[in-house]
């Protein structure tokens, strides 16, 4: 199942600017979505960080791959119109920088739920296909 900019906010209250993710190109609710984002100089984080070395925040791609994870999770019957919130952060790892120029393909696999609370497997590929951060991701629906 493939979803643009409009069917993701339909699962997630994220928007501009802080929806980080393009499209979701492979969803199979509660269990895993793949994602993509395209990372362009136009992005408001880039005036600050750094305006001679533009780098995409670790912070932020975290973020895209939690947004990846919500709409896996959200996209359940039961889930929607609901908010998935962040518990934790687990075991996050950043290996490649991300510039302009770069897309993101991030993944995300639920690895755990019991009630309302949920672990999720996050992995982000530059476009040289080399992971550019992991995570493990806790969440909490409400």
């Amino acid at each position: 199942m493939k979803l643009g900019v409009k069917e993701i906010q339909e699962i997630i209250p994220h928007r501009h600017p802080f929806l980080l993710i393009d499209s979701i190109e492979e969803l199979e609710p509660g269990v895993r979505a793949v994602g993509y984002k395209s990372i362009t100089y136009n992005e408001p984080q880039f005036a600050g960080h750094f305006p001679q070395e533009p780098v995409m925040p670790g912070v932020l791609m975290v973020e895209a791959l939690a947004q990846v994870g919500a709409v896996a999770i959200l996209s359940v019957e039961g889930n929607k119109g609901k908010t998935a919130y962040f518990a934790s952060i687990n075991n996050a790892k950043f290996k490649q920088k991300v510039v302009p120029g770069d897309y993101l393909k991030l993944e995300c696999e639920i690895i755990r739920q019991k009630g309302p609370m949920g672990i999720g497997k996050a992995v982000a590929y530059n476009k040289d296909g080399k992971v550019a951060v992991s995570a493990e991701l806790t969440f909490m629906i409400g």
